[in-house]
């Protein structure tokens, strides 16, 4: 043999490897692509499937949309109470807060005038004259209550 013969023997064994490769990836190719064949003949089905799923939602949704704005109809008026309470309370808690200012005013008013007539000592003695009145009163009544049992 000569050296061409074994170059072209040596190029033939290397042919016939890459050969096999190929065939055994286009092989491997060929499983995928049936798989993918599978799934695409599958497709229209399932797209059936959650498009009818899809619409059961919807109209599902529809209809809990419709119940719940039945209830917030019935339950509307009760919220409109609810306001009109508030509101009077805002109104009455603002008419006391007035009066209280009011006598706040009128008491720091009678505060001045008792410090301006040093009236502070008189006013302060008849109070607790009137205390002392109170308690000697309470204190016999609590006396004769119990002498009577």
């Amino acid at each position: 043999m000569t050296l061409v013969g074994i170059g072209v023997l040596i190029i033939g064994i290397a042919f016939a490897i890459i050969s096999i490769f190929v065939a055994r990836t286009l092989n491997n190719l060929a499983h995928v692509l049936n798989g993918v064949d599978e799934t695409v003949k599958k497709l229209p089905d399932q797209l059936d499937g959650v498009m009818n799923q899809t619409a059961e939602v919807l109209g599902q949704s529809r209809d809990t949309l419709a119940d719940v704005n039945e209830k917030i109809r019935t339950l509307s008026p009760l919220f409109y109470i609810i306001g009109d309470v508030g509101e009077s309370s805002r109104k009455l808690t603002s008419s006391l807060v007035d009066m209280t200012s009011s006598l706040k005013k009128n008491t720091n008013d009678g505060k001045t005038v008792v410090n301006e007539e040093n009236l502070r000592g008189l006013y302060g003695a008849i109070a607790f004259s009137y205390f002392l009145t109170k308690r000697k009163k309470a204190m016999k009544a609590a006396l004769d209550h119990t002498n009577q049992k």
